[in-house]
């Protein structure tokens, strides 16, 4: 017998993602067991096995990417002084409000100085790169560290979206000219799509954001935005060019060719994998559950053995001789041979999101074949033993393609020209993108962004960069002659 035979299947997991999005996602980080919120400190979620496992896939790919660019790891302390995080006054005053602060010891002692859990970390890095860059043989310095950041949202939090610590790799670059750093910009926007669309499976739209939305004390942000289910954007990595600012707050200056001290130029570039890894299971989770691009999947194959009584023995067998050459072939493999039903077990492992499923029963071995199901699909095929090798390598990378296409098709007709604050409004309401004419994304065009927040709820999210876009008219808002063309949305 095989899996093609008809099993009873127990219902695991059944929730309309689509039209039940909050709760589709609240229950699959419970089922999955993906995260666990009862740890009773508010934003501050455990991370159980198959999360941390696929996160830390993630993880080794976008190192890879960026130590393939010259990137270096490093890692800093947790806590930074607050003489250092109060040197840029922009900066300073863009992330305290979300500080957490130490300054209690023991049995009532103090600190000499307060330390805040770093919000992210150029306060703490920089004080040490005006220590460690002396001259322009130094340059370029490009660096990251692989770490947990702490922010006191004070928004409802939500596990991976929206949390008080979250996962990322942050990196820090020192260069000798401004074009440097431009040029910089452009590779952490290439690595973004590299990692989050071609290896994930995320489609996302980069935006230059507004001066008023851009990190604090840099001179623009460049963020990639991808979409939700529920038709709202969530910010994925997001990319600085700091110019000098921070050069000149910490000091960081070296000697030149021409034998001149000068202030360096700087770029930060904060993939949060947690985030992103949220964003991964709501965009290609189902009804059924989870589905985990073949790549970064904690078991890319389980195995299945389907037997009675006698029979038990001989599939066990020929079950372990599969997991064995699939493991020496380099696949992430798992074998269920629980006391659960084949029923129970498709649906456990088809709501934990694993690619690919291989079945084998009594007849499957009479014939030295095996069946595959693919979870993206949720198709099946015979296929002979000696053939699984090649069939599993062709269906993973079927499984990411297929995946990544099913997300891509969600952004089809999904921006809206929009002409007024009432067909902005309808626009958010059908989970769509507004595009607009807009007066200026200077600090001066705040108000009217004010005023679409105030009044749909949606947020300017900024300009495309992949695009040339030249407004015509004026402003959607003030009436003013516009500048620029912007994208509204309602976001996490």
């Amino acid at each position: 017998m095989s899996g093609k035979d008809e099993q009873p299947r127990s219902t695991i997991f059944d929730i309309d993602k689509t039209n039940n999005f909050p709760d589709w996602f609240g229950e699959i980080c419970r089922v999955a067991e993906l995260a666990d919120i009862r740890y009773g400190v508010k934003g501050f979620t455990p991370f159980p096995p198959w999360s941390l496992m696929t996160m830390d896939n993630m993880f080794d790919i976008l190192e890879e990417v960026l130590q393939r660019k010259d990137h270096l790891p490093m890692l800093f302390p947790t806590v930074i002084p607050e003489s250092n995080l109060t040197k840029e006054a922009q900066h300073v005053e863009g992330f305290v409000p979300q500080v957490f602060w130490i300054q209690d010891t023991g049995e009532g002692g103090k600190l000499e100085e307060r330390l805040a859990l770093r919000p992210t970390s150029e306060t703490a890095i920089y004080p040490m790169y005006s220590l460690w860059v002396r001259s322009w043989r130094d340059l370029p310095m490009k660096r990251y560290q692989r770490c947990s950041v702490f922010r006191s949202e004070i928004k409802s939090t939500r596990p991976f979206l929206r949390g008080r610590e979250f996962l990322w790799i942050e990196s820090h670059n020192v260069f000798a000219t401004h074009d440097e750093v431009k040029a910089q910009v452009q590779e952490d926007l290439e690595t973004t799509k590299e990692v989050v669309t071609d290896n994930f499976g995320i489609p996302v739209m980069v935006f230059r954001r507004t001066q008023w939305d851009k990190f604090p004390g840099g001179l623009n942000t460049y963020a990639a935005d991808t979409l939700m289910p529920d038709g709202k954007v969530l910010q994925l990595p997001s990319t600085h060019d700091l110019g000098d600012n921070f050069a000149r707050a910490f000091d960081v200056k070296f000697l030149n060719e021409n034998n001149e001290t000068v202030y360096a130029w700087q770029t930060c570039y904060g993939p949060a994998i947690s985030r992103i890894f949220g964003a991964m299971i709501s965009v290609h989770g189902d009804n059924k559950g989870l589905r985990l691009p073949f790549k970064i999947a904690p078991y890319q194959v389980v195995v299945i053995p389907i037997y009675k009584g006698k029979d038990a023995e001989m599939v066990l067998e020929y079950g372990k001789n599969i997991l064995k050459n699939l493991r020496k072939a380099g696949f992430r493999v798992y074998i269920d041979n629980s006391d659960n039903t084949p029923g129970w077990k498709y649906n456990f492992w088809e709501m934990k999101g694993v690619p690919i499923r291989v079945e084998i029963g009594p007849r499957d071995i009479r014939d030295n074949k095996a069946v595959l199901f693919r979870r993206d699909t949720m198709k099946r095929e015979s296929i002979d033993v000696k053939d699984l090798k090649r069939e599993i390598t062709n269906l993973g990378k079927e499984i990411d393609a297929n995946l990544l296409a099913e997300a891509e098709s969600k952004f089809v007709d999904l921006i809206i020209d929009a002409d007024s604050i009432g067909t902005i409004e309808d626009a958010l309401d059908k989970g769509k993108i507004a595009r607009i004419p807009f007066c200026t994304t200077e600090m001066e065009g705040k108000p009217c962004a004010d005023e679409i927040k105030d009044r749909t709820g949606g947020e300017t999210r900024g300009t495309r960069i992949d695009i040339d876009e030249k407004p015509k008219g004026v402003c959607t808002v003030c009436g003013k002659p516009a500048t620029e063309i912007v994208y509204i949305a309602r976001s996490y």
